[in-house]
């Protein structure tokens, strides 16, 4: 079985032969605290790590939907401690470089109302831009003719982009939290512009290559829930999900998935209303719970993720014990676990190693042998 169809069938409730060996991926800074660990120095980003660990690939067709072009990335002042930038969506944020804190303190955003939107925003997202495609046709074409090809192995999906969280990054979260109430007209017009736009950009995609899932990105939740409630979800982006997965649907696209993190349960049903089917990655410690969400919607709904990071923090027995509590929903289908976020420092390798073990020996997963014949792993699982 290959691995474009066994991704398809797994998430399809099919059988397979074994479940996608996929994760999320890493926090830069679990990579340094490995390396003094057993992992090899030239493995050292999500760029450049799954080939190491033997992870399952996919494909992307390469479209573009975001600001085109970017603002100016600008230093605006810098310090031994921290920069202050200006990025490449006109955020102006401190970042400390003194490796104490990793996550910016944002000072600024450059959408603010009706004068940004129209001066600064609508032109970076105008819908008719050549360059939204590969600007030489001889590319597109190519493109095409490799996933086309009834040979081509590896899943393929296509982003749609967001229709909430880059207008929350752009704002801010009080500012836009405000504006759906002070100007509901204008983030109306933001939002249907953003879907206009996505479903512009991929029709043709999807209409000449053969997709077999689309992906987004929100990250509109907390620990304790959505940033807004279910009713202003239903009001301002249900009915234009299901603009773009109506486009997708009709062109035989039935697996569609959105990141976001934290406490989803009150945006679900909108979401699937939305027609957004999968949930991606399913938060364990923000109250996601792949369980009983899987109770609650049945086959409704299709997972990616949901294996609880902490109980990788607290060890072999836990991981074990996490492992056995979502094995019979795994082996139901249409269900690939991973990790619930990037992989954070405090998880050793060591412990790492014994989940990535566990999980491809409780699913029927092939270890993959240039992982397993490493000194570092033999000699990590000789230990156990």
């Amino acid at each position: 079985m290959t691995p474009r169809e066994r991704w398809i069938r797994t998430m399809r409730f099919q059988s397979v032969d074994h479940v996608p060996d996929e994760e999320f991926g890493y926090w830069d800074n679990t990579f340094t605290a490995w390396h003094d660990q057993g992992l090899p120095k030239e493995v050292n980003s999500n760029g450049n790590c799954d080939p190491y660990f033997g992870f399952a690939p996919r494909s992307g067709v390469p479209v573009g939907i975001g600001l085109t072009p970017g603002f100016q990335h600008e230093v605006l002042e810098e310090t031994a401690d921290y920069q202050i930038v200006r990025d490449g969506t006109g955020v102006t944020k401190q970042i400390f470089t003194s490796g104490k804190d990793t996550i910016p303190h944002y000072l600024d955003y450059p959408l603010k109302g009706r004068k940004e939107w129209e001066e600064l925003f609508k032109p970076r997202l105008e819908i008719s831009l050549k360059n939204r495609y590969p600007e030489n046709r001889d590319d597109w074409q190519a493109i095409k003719d490799q996933f086309n090809d009834p040979n081509w192995e590896i899943p393929v999906g296509i982003g749609f982009g967001s229709l909430f969280g880059w207008l929350r990054d752009w704002m801010g979260f009080e500012n836009i939290s405000v504006m759906m109430y002070d100007d509901p007209d204008l983030m109306h017009e933001m939002v249907e512009h953003l879907a206009t736009l996505t479903c512009t950009v991929i029709k043709r995609a999807v209409e000449e290559i053969e997709i077999d899932y689309a992906s987004g990105w929100e990250d509109m939740c907390f620990n304790n829930g959505p940033i807004i409630s279910p009713e202003m979800f239903r009001q301002f982006l249900t009915p234009n999900y299901k603009r773009i997965t109506d486009l997708l649907k009709e062109n035989g696209v039935d697996i569609v998935y959105t990141d976001c993190d934290g406490n989803i349960n009150d945006v679900i049903e909108p979401w699937l209303e939305g027609g957004v089917n999968t949930m991606f990655p399913v938060e364990v410690r923000a109250g996601s719970d792949p369980v009983a969400i899987r109770e609650t919607y049945g086959k409704d709904i299709l997972i990616l993720g949901g294996v609880d990071k902490h109980a990788l923090i607290q060890g072999k027995p836990a991981i074990k014990k996490y492992l056995e509590r979502i094995q019979p929903y795994v082996e139901e289908g249409g269900f690939i676990p991973h990790v619930d976020h990037r992989c954070p420092p405090n998880v050793t390798f060591d412990d790492y190693v014994y989940y990535l073990h566990l999980k491809r020996e409780m699913f029927g997963i092939p270890h993959p042998e240039h992982f397993e014949d490493r000194p570092e792993i033999k000699a990590i699982k000789a230990g156990w």
